[in-house]
């Protein structure tokens, strides 16, 4: 194993268009001492053929076949056949500034094991950015500046796929890209969340995250939200949810139900809780809708909040500190 030596895992399908601008960044980068190790996920373009054309002027990239389908599978290989000391992984579809390697090991360097690296992200595309994803950058550097992206990581994973950065002895103590559950980026989150791994604050943007109609993130099902549910209600259920303390449900839009459907399939009890006055009383799979002054006669409640409109949140966080409870305590905010 090489001392410092930094393995950047890429699957790529189908970003031929992309990859150049992709690789050149890591060619540039001031933090030499790295390799890079890309998987073709069976392109169907002339990705492979820019990915071998680079790796011919350089042999620190080097490019295998996916042995199976899909991005877990390609990252499994990826990582079988790195040999760096530190563990990273990027898109082949967007840009590293100049700097991300020499950040993020300085960081991992100075801090020691038992830490994540990450940074601050920036959207890019060619017919500008939505809303939405506006608002989840600034949210998520707003977090990462501070190193409390823990603090809302029911929300929305809250450390980006392509720009974190870890010791190889502290992701397999994770179980590194092992599990099979997507999405695999939250997945690996909260397992770096499980196993207490510290998240070291940067307030400096290390990655330009392109965003464009065709991205796997948006098209793929894997993606879609009850795959984000189901996810966010497994680690909820494994890691911070207490079988003594009564289970509290806000909500009954899709996440309110799809948790709703979950809790009942394990046999869980909840109350399910909403403001809307044409459901409470009525019954959805046979449970009853209450208003939400209940939550003052249960003792010691916990609450998994599922209400997405955003000054409905902010009423019901004030609330539930109105009655002394606590964030990642008492209340999550699972949307």
């Amino acid at each position: 194993m090489h001392k410092g030596l930094v393995s950047i895992v890429i699957p790529f399908k189908n970003t031929a268009q992309y990859l150049t601008e992709c690789l050149n960044s890591i060619l540039i980068q001031s933090y030499k001492n790295w390799e890079v190790i890309a998987i073709n996920d069976h392109a169907s373009d002339n990705s492979l053929s820019v990915v071998e054309s680079f790796a011919k002027q350089d042999s620190r990239i080097k490019v295998f076949s996916n042995n199976g389908t899909g991005i877990i599978p390609a990252l499994q290989m990826a990582y079988s056949k790195s040999k760096g000391s530190f563990i990273t992984r990027m898109d082949s579809d967007d840009i590293m500034k100049p700097n991300r390697l020499q950040v993020m090991t300085d960081l991992l360097l100075k801090h020691g094991k038992g830490n994540v690296s990450v940074g601050q992200v920036r959207y890019f595309s060619d017919r500008g950015i939505s809303d939405g994803y506006s608002r989840y950058e600034k949210w998520l550097n707003g977090l990462t500046a501070l190193g409390t992206n823990y603090s809302e990581i029911y929300k929305e994973c809250v450390i980006p796929s392509p720009c974190w950065m870890v010791y190889r002895e502290d992701f397999d103590n994770c179980g590194g890209f092992q599990s099979n559950r997507y999405p695999e980026d939250y997945d690996l989150t909260f397992r770096f969340y499980k196993n207490k791994l510290k998240i070291l604050p940067c307030d400096e943007t290390l990655l330009l995250w392109r965003d464009y109609d065709t991205r796997t993130s948006r098209t793929h099902e894997h993606y879609a939200q009850n795959y984000f549910l189901d996810i966010k209600l497994h680690y909820f259920l494994s890691l911070d949810f207490s079988s003594k303390r009564p289970l509290v449900v806000w909500g009954a839009g899709f996440k309110g139900k799809k948790i709703a459907r979950g809790l009942l399939e394990r046999n869980i009890n909840f109350i399910w809780l909403c403001d809307n006055p044409n459901k409470i009383n009525k019954k959805i799979y046979s449970q009853e809708l209450f208003h939400f002054s209940k939550l003052e006669n249960l003792r010691k409640p916990q609450s998994i909040v599922t209400v997405a409109n955003e000054t409905a949140q902010k009423e019901i966080k004030s609330y539930l500190q109105g009655l002394k409870q606590r964030s990642s305590i008492d209340y999550f905010f699972f949307c």
